[in-house]
């Protein structure tokens, strides 16, 4: 009997990119994001101004992955969309869309849940014979700008939260520390080009002591700043002076506390196929420290493409696949939710 072709049309619009991806079968026929430039003034997301700009996108955007998947929009078989965590108002432009065109199209509607599809982004096949995924079950580690987790993945719709952060996600603490010192937004990349340039070892601030596998960076933002006030009491230049140094320990701080948790996760569970995934996973820091991880410990690495390190929709996409293959539709009548959840 043959199996008829899965078009999956995916779409995220959870903070301030919006996104729209096609698969076939679990393999990206296309990705395309527009991301918003108008937030870098602010230092930070500004949620009226990121719905308005997703209303602009969420048209253009997925008529260009329909049309750059090479297919026709009759040609898809279910819409995938991000249901949540995050931005209400962004979320209910992409979900508002989703459930309209799903049902223009006659075809299912299937819910994502943001932090599953980060960790599911390792699953995305750009051929029929990538064989990249790690293999189940896996420890992952997932940083971005909302949320710090330690992920034990037993299957895509398995997934046990083992330590989370209680306050500040690692990239929201990059974010802020950056603001701090006048460099501006979105702070990841900026830190991360200076850190390359900087000793990692020029300055020392507070790392929590947080019981268990959960992770706290409010702490060690507090020691950043009054640490910095302190020094420009005697130095009025000295962020100007010493910003690689700055940028370096402060990276050297975040990724040294997110790799001691892995650690103890790694060493409870016994499972060493170790993932990363978020926004933080770009991080070249925290990239070099999982390549040192499994050369000591002899962990297998699973490193995302950068593509798939941001907020995607292929990520949305292929969760949405496996959702399909379940048959775990989703009711037009649910709403988007903004706390974070993983279920």
């Amino acid at each position: 009997m043959e199996t008829k072709d899965v078009y999956i049309l995916g779409i995220e619009s959870s903070c301030d990119d919006t996104s729209a991806a096609v698969l076939l079968n679990g393999v990206l026929l296309s990705n395309v994001t527009a991301s918003q430039d108008v937030h870098m003034a602010y230092g930070g997301v500004v949620p009226e101004l990121a719905s308005r700009a997703h209303q602009e996108n969420i048209v253009p955007v997925v008529d260009q992955a329909i049309k750059r998947a090479g297919i026709t929009k009759e040609q898809l078989t279910a819409v995938a969309f991000t249901r949540g965590p995050g931005l209400m108002g962004s979320l209910l432009v992409g979900v508002s869309f989703a459930k309209g065109f799903a049902r223009s199209l006659g075809i299912p509607l299937i819910d994502v849940n943001h932090l599953q599809g980060h960790v599911m982004a390792h699953f995305i096949k750009e051929s029929d014979d990538d064989k990249t995924a790690p293999p189940l079950p896996f420890i992952c580690l997932l940083v971005s700008g909302g949320n710090s987790q330690i992920v034990k993945v037993n299957a895509y719709n398995d997934m046990q939260v083992l330590g989370q952060t209680i306050d500040d996600a690692a990239g929201e603490a990059i974010d802020k520390c950056s603001k701090v010192m006048g460099l501006g937004y979105p702070g990841g990349p900026i830190i991360d080009k200076l850190a390359r340039q900087g000793n990692p070892h020029a300055f020392e601030f507070a790392e929590p002591q947080i019981p268990d596998l959960n992770y706290s960076f409010s702490g060690l933002k507090t020691s950043f700043l009054y640490s910095l006030r302190k020094w420009i009491e005697d130095d009025a230049g000295f962020i100007e002076h010493n910003k690689n140094d700055l940028a370096a320990s402060l990276e050297f701080t975040i990724v040294d506390i997110l790799m001691k948790k892995l650690r103890k996760a790694v060493k409870m569970t016994g499972v060493n196929h170790v993932a990363v995934a978020g926004g933080v996973s770009a991080n070249n820091g925290l990239r070099n420290a999982f390549r040192e991880h499994a050369e000591k410990y002899g962990w297998n690495i699973y490193i995302p493409k950068f593509s798939y390190t941001t907020d995607n929709a292929a990520m949305i996409g292929i969760t949405g696949y496996y959702k399909y293959l379940d048959g775990d539709f989703c009711s037009i009548d649910k709403p988007a939710f903004s706390k974070v959840t993983f279920k």
